[in-house]
């Protein structure tokens, strides 16, 4: 889900509130698995996240450069 998605699933518009709960208090939950609408994983965090896309298989869209994103269509869970 994108940070939009879980303000959205909680009845609010509030995404940046998500982030900043996310930043203070997600390091106990699955954080990787919230990410930008762009389909980037957190900022400086993009290391341990994609160990963990690798390791539960989530559908990647890697550009000629390298870098990555999770792609969104094929990964996107609505609650």
């Amino acid at each position: 889900m994108t940070y939009g998605d879980v303000a959205a699933a909680i009845g609010s518009r509030a995404a940046r509130a998500v982030g900043q709960t996310m930043a203070y208090y997600g390091s106990d939950v699955s954080w990787w698995r919230v990410i930008r609408a762009s389909g980037l994983p957190a900022v400086d965090h993009e290391s341990q996240a994609l160990e963990h896309f690798r390791a539960e298989g989530t559908p990647m869209k890697w550009s000629a450069s390298g870098s990555f994103r999770v792609d969104l269509v094929a990964a996107r869970w609505r609650p």
